[in-house]
């Protein structure tokens, strides 16, 4: 296994494959972690899914990188963010109930790591030589958001998105942009017992996707905000899948 951390653009990377030296990955499939979580926190999803599907260590490198705030001052001493969240506000919300829904919310700061994530995926298609349509962009909760966002703003098609307990917000943009995505491969997971962020509007993300033309499978399961086993096992036979060849659309 090839593991190593590098620096690309602003962020700094940990990059892990099993590929002979100097072969070119077919897929790049790049993870953001969440709000709160260290920068390694996804990084055994790589070797998990290699020794789970072998067939893809032949084909996919993995590259994680690492949120650009440092939350030690809030006493999480690994832990970083994508962008700052009022962690007052959400802990009253979750406690009594009352989770916003974050559809009309642009962030201050989510335009900042939407530059840094695409610099960071620009130098490593140049570095590599892979380019854009065989990219796999993706993550969990507030990296699944930021993922969502670089997919959509991002210049030329990527070739799948992976949505794990994400939601819709910065709608208006997203809608603008969203039919750009057409026969785009989505993979898209939330628990319909999500403490933190709604079920219902993860399902307003998938119809967003799905009405613009993305080829989206929602999988709901009965669980909070989390990444069950199934989905792990989903996300192997859709990189699988991907690994193949982009597919065609439909005229």
């Amino acid at each position: 296994m090839n593991d190593h951390t590098i620096q690309l653009g602003e962020l700094n990377c940990r990059v892990i494959d099993a590929l002979p030296a100097e072969t070119q990955p077919r897929l790049i499939v790049v993870l953001c972690h969440g709000y709160g979580a260290s920068g390694s926190d996804l990084v055994p999803f790589g070797a998990e899914l290699f020794k789970y599907t072998p067939s893809l260590a032949a084909h996919v490198q993995f590259v994680f990188p690492e949120a650009p705030l440092d939350l030690s001052d809030l006493g999480m001493p690994e832990g970083r963010a994508w962008w700052h969240l009022d962690l007052q506000k959400l802990q009253m919300a979750v406690a009594f109930g009352q989770l916003r829904d974050l559809r009309e919310d642009k962030p201050e700061g989510l335009e900042l790591s939407r530059q840094r994530l695409s610099s960071m995926i620009s130098e490593w298609s140049r570095q590599t030589a892979v380019p854009i349509d065989r990219f796999v962009l993706g993550g969990f909760s507030q990296g699944a958001m930021l993922a969502t966002d670089v997919t959509l703003n991002c210049d030329g098609n990527p070739a799948g998105l992976i949505v794990l307990s994400g939601t819709l917000l910065n709608e208006s943009e997203w809608r603008q942009r969203v039919s750009h995505r057409r026969g785009l491969t989505v993979l898209q997971s939330h628990g319909t017992e999500d403490p933190i962020l709604p079920h219902s509007t993860a399902e307003a993300l998938r119809d967003m996707l799905t009405d613009a033309g993305s080829r989206v499978e929602f999988i709901s399961f009965r669980g909070g905000h989390t990444i069950p086993i199934d989905v792990f096992r989903r996300i192997a036979s859709t990189l699988e899948r991907l690994c193949i060849g982009p597919q065609s659309v439909d005229p």
